[in-house]
């Protein structure tokens, strides 16, 4: 007799994230993408934690850039704008930074403003 072997599929269990869309773990409570935290509901979707004030988000990322993202739950994408904060102050040496420092920054403010309406318009459905 002829030994047969079993074949062993392992399926790994995902989800989509609710901000960007990638494909993540099912058991992901952030995503490692955009970095959104994430909590599942009954039907299996994920949703970010709750609501959030826009007018904070843009104040605190005026503030601080990349803090309103923070504030969000996109932790890597506010990590990213105060490190692109970061090198532009060190550019303002040369005139670039003074540009690049002040695109980032309205940026941010921007971002992080119209993140936490997106939020709250997931939450509400």
């Amino acid at each position: 007799m002829e030994s047969q072997k079993e074949e062993i599929i392992i399926q790994k269990e995902t989800k989509f994230c609710s901000n960007c869309g990638a494909e993540i773990d099912k058991k992901a409570e952030i995503c490692p993408k955009c970095g959104v935290r994430l909590m599942g509901n009954s039907q299996g979707q994920n949703l970010p934690v709750g609501p959030k004030n826009a007018g904070l988000a843009a104040v605190l990322s005026f503030l601080v850039v990349g803090l309103g993202q923070i504030y969000n739950g996109q932790v890597g994408k506010g990590l990213l704008l105060l490190v692109g904060a970061l090198i532009s102050g060190v550019l303002m040496l040369v005139f670039i930074g003074f540009i690049t420092w002040l695109i980032i920054w309205i940026y941010a403010i921007y971002d992080a403003y119209n993140t936490a309406n997106e939020i709250n318009a997931q939450l509400e459905y």
